[in-house]
């Protein structure tokens, strides 16, 4: 169906050229009555007015239309852009250059949500960074210079403040190596070599690490009734000894005394194994769930620093699995607790 919306310069202007000629025609033929005349009227008429009009269109109008596209792609008049300009451009309708702008506007809005978004996270890290560098330097201060006024000569305390003074530097390490980490996760520089291993196995030599310090809270390990079977996995073993230590570590800082920790696996579709780490602790706010992957967050900051830690654990894990080309996600209820899972690529026996 013939739509006057969606009509290029050249139908423009010759659908309105036409409608003259008819009109100027129709007065010819009305006061003069011959044919001929009439005809060279509107042949005249049709070729006068679509030339004028065109020429009027493409240099007044779509001039404007061009110095709009160079404004929304920030080009220079190179070749590529001359034939858009000479052969595409014009045969385009106002309509379509307007959605062309129009999506121009919403890509720019949405770029500009990034940049708010990101200059919000790098101020809050910042913020966060400033705060956990304080800790440790401050308390390690305070105990250097309280031994300097002359507790160092008093037995009964200097040997106590040295060894207040050198876990806060131990943290003040963990704390380094642990962003150096993620910034050679983020630029790439550390390099993933895969191999294939058992992955109950490995989750086996990771409770045997950390079984001492979950005594201390009497929290029990196991792997759930039915996922014993062996399933092969081709990750980069070390990496994933990292993830699984950063989880099960996690799920005794904030599982409840006496409580358990259970260890899932199940094949996916034959190409990527699931494996879930779980445990009966404290949990979280539904509300804190889409961020507890990034650096320095915590549910609770006045309890997460008395437990211990750097805050960078979680975010060094999704690195970890982002540079697999994996996916890591967290399900929790308050009072109930967390279950962590991630995917592995499945491998050969």
């Amino acid at each position: 169906m013939f739509s006057a919306k969606n009509l290029s310069p050249q139908k423009l202007a010759g659908f309105t050229a036409l409608i003259l000629a008819a009109i100027l025609a129709l007065f010819c033929l009305i006061a003069d009555g011959r044919w001929p005349v009439v005809g060279i009227a509107f042949g005249l008429t049709f070729l006068v007015s679509y030339f004028l009009y065109l020429y009027t269109l493409q240099n007044f109008i779509y001039r404007k239309v061009k110095l709009i596209y160079k404004f929304i792609y920030q080009t220079k008049a190179t070749k590529r852009e001359d034939f858009f300009h000479k052969n595409i451009l014009p045969l385009k309708t106002i309509d379509e250059v307007s959605e062309d702008v129009e999506k121009w506007a919403q890509q720019k809005k949405e770029e500009l949500e990034v940049l708010r978004k990101n200059e919000a996270f790098r101020k809050e890290f910042l913020l966060n960074l400033s705060h956990e560098l304080k800790t440790p330097i401050f308390a390690v201060q305070g105990y250097i210079h309280t031994l300097l006024d002359g507790a160092l000569e008093d037995p009964q305390v200097n040997r106590m403040f040295l060894k207040n003074a050198t876990k806060n530097i131990d943290r003040l390490c963990r704390l380094l190596d642990d962003l150096d980490e993620i910034s050679k996760l983020e630029s790439g520089e550390m390099t993933i070599n895969p191999e294939t291993f058992v992955i109950q196995d490995l989750t086996r030599d990771v409770f045997d690490t950390l079984s001492l310090k979950a005594g201390t809270k009497d929290i029990k390990f196991s792997i759930k009734k039915g996922c014993e079977a062996p399933l092969h996995v081709l990750a980069d073993k070390e990496k994933i000894r990292q993830v699984l230590i950063n989880l099960v570590d996690n799920s005794i800082k904030y599982g409840k005394a006496s409580g358990h920790t259970v260890a899932s696996f199940y094949n996916m579709d034959g190409k990527r194994v699931l494996v879930e780490i779980s445990d009966d602790g404290i949990g979280m706010m539904e509300d804190h769930l889409p961020r507890v992957f990034e650096r320095f967050y915590r549910t609770d900051k006045a309890r997460s620093r008395d437990i211990g830690g750097t805050g960078l654990g979680l975010a060094i894990v999704k690195h970890i699995m982002e540079a697999h080309h994996q996916t890591i996600n967290v399900r929790s209820k308050p009072d109930i607790g967390s279950t962590f899972g991630f995917t592995l690529d499945s491998g050969k026996e």
